[in-house]
């Protein structure tokens, strides 16, 4: 928001300046305080019984009632789970926010909705624990605007958030289902925007405060925000708040607000740590756990993609030309990855913008503005960056890094999928990092399908398409006359043909660079090479760094480092973008390691592998200059000194390569580690 944005929008009226959309939230769709994981609790210090006990259910029985607007609710003080038929008008829900959800839509109530709601009403603690994307947002902001009192100048709900996004999605929110409360006020408060507005807003009197730890404690501190009449208290991502380094923050806000109050706790998990506090402060909390068969929505497509880390611009570059996306965000791991990236897209033509920790909330939000508005189709961000946000054009969700938490994962690909609609998520994954693919899914509890980078053909096809449809577009402009006249007098007084005309205009349009890509080289197939030399009868040839397709490599990592030729493997085919056929023979010694690698390798790829750590040691490759004379030889070399005929043995220890004819010459097997 802008310093001179009004805050705290009266119910009916839109927030002013948000950078994030005001649709309301569908019942079953993720909200924004989904963006993480959570679970929290916590009240003030001291009894916390005696809560509004004319709200109280009592002995475990159903209570009903509302402070204001009519109507009564019943709920079972066990949550059991109500019927599957429920609506939202069944569930004791104040008129003017029922017809609130029915303006928007909402006629059946999401699972956690649905238990959670008639608890609430009745006054009950909560703890809510369903997984991203249940529609938790509503499953306490309903209740509580149901049962707040309009008017008053001092705060009845608060509302805690991790991030300044999730504090503006909940208020947005919280502004939807309130428009036709017309005494109800909604106020974000969050680090990063004027302290004016926000004061602004208290001295015009709020009911209800969506904010961060940290802004809602510095207004405690200067004595602007009064809790002393706080009835409704809603931690929403409770954990992400700790782990973020809000504890103290937390517990000191629960110290300021009334022992009365009614506290509920939403979350997709429940720590130990969380679980705890629950236990502390909470007054005798139903537990409402909503469980998924899968941790991911089902609308969203998952798939994912084997490339190296050299080859991941040309591949997400392959994917934005080929797959059919509306809007996209591509998460990275760094912030100067965010910046980085979007600079190449936009150079590649692309609408591309960047959102990292460092940049400013005023130019964020312009992002995020943007993004909505169609001004930006592509996202570069960061895990962190990019929580709580909530765009309905978002079709993709790129995994441009992969996360090593599941948990992130979970979360990134929540950011498509949105209201009920399919969502595609792609993942990278170069060969070293198998194993985090492995995680994702069993924590997913679901396969990831293996697709193909797309060829050159298909990008060409493409293109090939949008240029047709860029001219059948084209014939509708305004100034489609105009140019038919001068393009005819060219003709006639040029005497060219028409489709001459119109190609060099083509050609004009591209600005001197290419239209198609170039094919593809022609990759060596080393390993069908070998095969045909055994397939001819004889063994195979002599293959060292004297001749032949492959050369060999001297790497300062072996056996004493506990090194694997599958580590090997992995570490120089991610770090050069190598394939499976550009492997030789590797042998592993004491103190150092000999790997056959194609003999043209370009002079960068052997920079960038010659600063390549395996088992935490830097490999410093270079070309193996052979044993020194009366040494044995390397690999296929002519050996003067010992060793054994590879003939009729098998690969020695710490040898990868088995089957490998030694054509009467010696092997060398260096000094033993």
């Amino acid at each position: 928001m802008t310093d001179d944005d009004s805050v705290g929008p009266r119910a009916g009226e839109p927030l002013s300046g948000k950078p994030l959309s005001a649709e309301p939230l569908s019942a079953d769709e993720p909200t924004p305080t989904e963006d993480t994981s959570t679970a929290g609790a916590s009240a003030a210090d001291g009894d916390p019984a005696g809560r509004r006990p004319d709200a109280r259910s009592e002995g475990g029985q159903s209570a009903g009632g509302r402070d204001a607007g009519g109507g009564s609710a019943e709920a079972s003080a066990t949550g059991a789970a109500p019927s599957a038929e429920l609506s939202f008008s069944e569930l004791g829900i104040a008129p003017e926010v029922l017809r609130a959800l029915g303006d928007v839509g909402y006629e059946t109530p999401s699972p956690i909705q649905a238990e959670t709601i008639p608890l609430l009403l009745a006054g009950r603690d909560v703890v809510g624990l369903a997984q991203t994307g249940t529609g938790k947002t509503a499953a306490f902001a309903v209740p509580v605007l149901s049962r707040i009192v309009p008017g008053g100048k001092k705060p009845q709900a608060l509302v805690l958030a991790p991030t300044r996004e999730l504090a503006l999605q909940v208020s947005e929110a919280f502004g939807s289902y309130s428009v036709h409360q017309p005494g109800v006020h909604v106020l974000p408060i969050y680090g990063g925007q004027s302290y004016g507005i926000q004061l602004s807003g208290l001295r015009r009197g709020v009911q209800v405060v969506v904010g961060t730890p940290g802004r809602i404690i510095d207004h405690l501190d200067k004595g602007t925000l009064d809790l002393s009449e706080l009835e409704f208290l809603v931690l929403d991502e409770a954990d992400e708040m700790l782990k973020m380094g809000f504890q103290e923050d937390v517990e000191r806000i629960l110290a300021d607000t009334p022992a009365s109050k009614q506290v509920a706790l939403f979350s997709a998990t429940m720590p130990a740590g969380i679980r705890k506090l629950s236990k502390r402060y909470l007054d005798n909390p139903a537990e409402v756990t909503i469980k998924g068969k899968t941790a991911t929505a089902r609308n969203i497509t998952q798939r994912w993609v084997s490339v190296s880390n050299q080859r991941k611009l040309d591949a997400l570059t392959r994917i934005l030309e080929v797959e059919d996306f509306d809007a996209m965000i591509i998460f990275v791991r760094t912030k100067q990855a965010t910046e980085d990236l979007a600079e190449k897209l936009r150079a590649r033509g692309l609408a591309a913008a960047a959102i990292n920790g460092d940049i400013v909330q005023a130019q964020r939000e312009r992002t995020i503005g943007q993004l909505k508005d169609g001004r930006i189709d592509v996202l570069v961000a960061t895990d962190v960056a990019a929580r709580g946000l909530d765009v309905d054009r978002i079709s993709h969700v790129v995994n441009y890094d992969i996360p090593h938490d599941t948990e992130a994962y979970v979360h990134r690909i929540g950011r498509t999928g949105r209201a009920g609609r399919a969502g595609q998520a792609l993942l990278f994954v170069s060969p070293r990092e198998t194993r985090l693919l492995k995680s994702i899914e069993r924590a997913t509890r679901q396969p990831l399908e293996e697709m193909s980078l797309p060829t050159v053909d298909d990008v060409n096809a493409q293109r090939v398409a949008k240029f047709a449809d860029s001219i059948t577009a084209s014939l509708e402009a305004p100034m489609v006359e105009l140019f038919r006249q001068l393009v005819e007098e060219y003709q006639r007084e040029h005497d060219v043909p028409m489709v001459d005309i119109a190609a060099a205009l083509a050609t004009q349009s591209r600005d001197g660079e290419s239209f198609l890509l170039a094919p593809e080289p022609e990759r060596r197939d080393h390993g069908k090479g070998r095969k045909n030399d055994r397939d001819r009868g004889g063994r195979d040839r002599p293959r060292g760094h004297h001749g032949g397709g492959f050369s060999t490599y001297k790497i300062q990592v072996g056996r004493r480092h506990g090194v694997q030729p599958g580590a090997i493997v992995g570490a120089l085919a991610n770090e050069g973008g190598l394939g499976r056929a550009d492997f030789g023979h590797i042998s592993i010694r004491g103190e150092y390691s000999l790997v056959e690698l194609p003999a043209d390798l370009s002079r960068e790829t052997v920079a960038a592998l010659r600063h390549t750590r395996v088992c935490g040691e830097l490999i410093d490759l270079k070309p193996d200059s052979g044993p020194p004379s009366g040494a044995p030889g390397s690999f296929g070399g002519k050996g003067r000194g010992g060793g054994h005929r590879k003939g009729g043995r098998g690969p020695r220890d710490g040898d990868h390569g088995g089957k490998r004819s030694g054509g009467g010459r010696r092997k060398w097997d260096g000094p033993r580690g």
